[in-house]
C-alpha cells in the first residue's frame, strides 16, 4: 500500500508546485501590466465654465461657448461622433428623455434650455457633426426645438480644457483608435456654472426636468415643478433625484392639518347652522 500512497503523494506535490508556479507567473504578469485607464466623470459642482473657449458649430463657423449662454440653462454632453457604442446609447437615451419631456409637460430644447453636444476627439470635423445633428434631430422629432440642439467640434486644447473643467477623464487607445470614457451629461446655469450631473445612458425625464428647473434659478417651470423640487432631492453620488423623505413627511403633515382644519370648520359651521335653525323654529312656535 505504501507504493500507491507514495505515488499519489508525489503527484499532489507536483500539482501543488505547478499551481504555485502558475500563480507566481500570473502575479508577475499582472504587476508588469499598466494600471487601469484613468477614466471617470467627476462632479465639479459650482465650477465656472471658461465661456471664451472656441469651437466650431455644425456649420463650420467658429463660436465661443458664451454664445449659447446667458438666458437659459445649458445641457452639456461630451461624446465622440465615431464612437461605436456608448455615445450612441447616450444620445438615444437623451432623445427618449427629450421626447418624454415634450409629450408630458411641453418642456423642449430652445424654449426651456439649450443642448451642447461636443466631440472629445479633435480629429472629428463639422461635416460629421452636421450628419449627427441631422440624425438626432430627426429622432427627437420636435421641429420647434431644432435651433436648441447644437453639435460642436474643436481643437485639442479647447476640448482638453473643457473636459478638465467638467471632470470628464478619458483615455485614448492607439490600437483600436477609440476612447475609453464614462457616460453622462452636465446641466449648467445660464451664466455657465456647473449645476447638476446626470450619469448613465438613460435619463429620466423627471431628473432632467428638475435639473433644468434648479439650474434656471426658478425662471423655468411652473408651480408643479417647484412642488416636485420640494419632494425630490438631488443625490450627487448617483446623479439622480430621490424622494426627499422629510420634505414629503412635512408636506403630508401640512396637508393632513389642512384637511382636519377644513373638516372641523365645516362641522362647526354646520353645527351653528343647526343651532340657528333650532332657535328660529322655537321662536316661531312660541309666537
Amino acid at each position: 500500500m505504501s507504493g500507491p500512497r507514495t505515488i499519489w503523494r508525489s503527484i499532489a506535490t507536483g500539482l501543488g508546485a505547478l499551481a504555485l508556479l502558475v500563480c507566481a507567473a500570473s502575479a508577475n504578469t499582472a504587476s508588469a501590466q499598466a494600471p487601469p485607464p484613468d477614466i471617470g466623470f467627476d462632479q465639479n459642482l459650482g465650477a465656472q465654465l471658461p465661456l471664451d473657449l472656441k469651437f466650431q458649430d455644425e456649420n463650420g463657423e467658429t463660436v465661443e461657448l458664451k454664445s449659447y449662454f446667458g438666458k437659459k440653462p445649458v445641457v452639456l454632453m461630451p461624446v465622440y461622433y465615431k464612437c461605436p457604442m456608448l455615445c450612441g446609447l447616450e444620445l438615444n437615451g437623451l432623445v427618449r428623455c427629450l421626447r418624454g419631456l415634450n409629450m408630458s409637460i411641453g418642456m423642449t430644447a430652445e424654449k426651456d434650455f439649450e443642448i451642447l453636444t461636443y466631440s472629445i476627439d479633435h480629429r472629428e470635423k463639422p461635416a460629421l457633426a452636421t450628419q449627427k445633428r441631422r440624425q438626432y434631430l430627426a429622432a427627437y422629432d420636435c421641429p420647434a426645438a431644432n435651433d436648441g440642439w447644437h453639435f460642436l467640434t474643436g481643437d485639442e486644447e479647447s476640448i482638453k480644457k473643457l473636459n478638465e473643467v467638467i471632470g470628464f477623464r478619458t483615455q485614448y487607445d492607439e490600437i483600436t483608435g477609440q476612447y475609453a470614457h464614462a457616460a453622462g451629461l452636465v446641466v449648467c446655469t445660464p451664466d455657465g456654472m456647473l449645476s447638476r450631473y446626470l450619469y448613465g445612458v438613460e435619463f429620466e425625464p423627471k431628473d432632467l426636468r428638475l435639473a433644468v428647473v434648479e439650474s434656471s434659478e426658478g425662471k423655468v417651470g411652473g408651480l408643479s415643478e417647484h412642488i416636485l423640487l420640494y419632494c425630490f432631492r438631488y443625490d450627487p453620488a448617483s446623479g439622480k433625484y430621490g424622494l426627499a423623505i422629510m420634505n414629503f413627511l412635512r408636506a403630508g403633515g401640512v396637508l393632513t392639518l389642512l384637511i382636519l382644519g377644513t373638516a372641523i370648520t365645516m362641522m362647526l359651521r354646520k353645527e351653528r347652522g343647526m343651532m340657528e335653525s333650532h332657535r328660529l323654529l322655537e321662536g316661531s312656535t312660541h309666537g
